[in-house]
């Protein structure tokens, strides 16, 4: 049952590639069934949008050579607190990432996720357009604007000035050019992201927490030099490969490719991470 269980897996997430993440979970509880099982199941946001104990608001900020929006979200009372900045996955500011900017809310945080496509007009509802206009954003323009956001919640009034940043997929890529920037994050977890250029890694400004997906062997393949660089240049660092998942592990809205053990145990993880080293 477990190894028919990880072949679904597998043939969603190749079908998610072919058709298009949406036509893919039109067609997942049909094709489950004729599988003889269940297609996996999307939990919905894990903290809802309303949460009692949550202060969430749209906001700008400087990019400087652009304004962009963005979705701040923390505990209500104000204080001080660390910050994470949340840079989305290919398909822009969803929901998910959204829910994800109030969990970190949740644990603490002061957490900013930015809508990088918002200075030309913003994420599409549908998210083929998004990836599309996600590949016409210019790689040095957007780091940048994300530097920029760095520097913004370091200097927010409820910040402590630490600044962690995680980013998923593309968000994962745009995390280690960050860390790189030369904007000073103190903590950096890029999931299943592309790796740096060797000559980006000495300038990484912090530590980071690596998350893989066993079954990834594009993003993979670029790890072993990734490691080689990171330890010829002193850069402390922890990565996690988690095998029987695919790339988007932690995509819950995205039954083809969620893996709720490996989401489940990155998150906690990752939150342990960013505690310690923004404390």
């Amino acid at each position: 049952m477990k190894q028919d269980l990880m072949d679904r897996r597998i043939f969603f997430g190749r079908l998610a590639q072919v058709t298009g993440g949406a036509a893919a979970m039109t067609l997942l509880p049909e094709l489950a069934a004729a599988q003889g099982g269940a297609a996996p199941q999307s939990t919905g946001p894990i903290v809802p949008e309303n949460d009692p104990a949550l202060e969430t608001a749209t906001i700008e900020y400087d990019g400087g050579d652009a304004k962009v929006s963005a979705y701040l979200a923390r505990l209500r009372g104000g204080g001080k607190r660390p910050a994470v900045l949340v840079i989305h996955e290919n398909r822009g500011l969803t929901p998910h990432i959204r829910d994800v900017a109030r969990r970190f809310g949740k644990e603490g945080f002061l957490a900013l996720a930015p809508d990088m496509l918002s200075p030309i007009g913003g994420t599409p509802a549908d998210q083929q357009q998004a990836v599309k206009l996600i590949g016409t954003l210019e790689q040095d323009k957007t780091v940048a604007r994300l530097a920029a956001a760095v520097r913004f919640l370091a200097a927010h009034s409820e910040s402590t000035g630490k600044v962690g940043v995680v980013g998923f997929c593309w968000g994962g890529a745009m995390t280690n050019r960050v860390m790189a920037s030369g904007a000073g994050a103190h903590a950096g977890v890029p999931y299943y992201g592309s790796v740096l250029p060797d000559d980006q890694v000495p300038k990484i400004s912090g530590p980071l927490l690596l998350h893989y997906a066993g079954d990834d062997a594009r993003i993979n393949a670029g790890i072993p030099g990734f490691e080689a660089a990171l330890k010829a240049n002193n850069k402390p660092y922890e990565i996690h490969i988690y095998e029987g998942a695919q790339h988007a592990f932690n995509n819950d809205s995205n039954p083809a490719r969620y893996n709720k053990e490996a989401a489940t145990l990155a998150w906690r993880r990752t939150v342990e991470f960013f505690r310690k080293q923004l404390k």
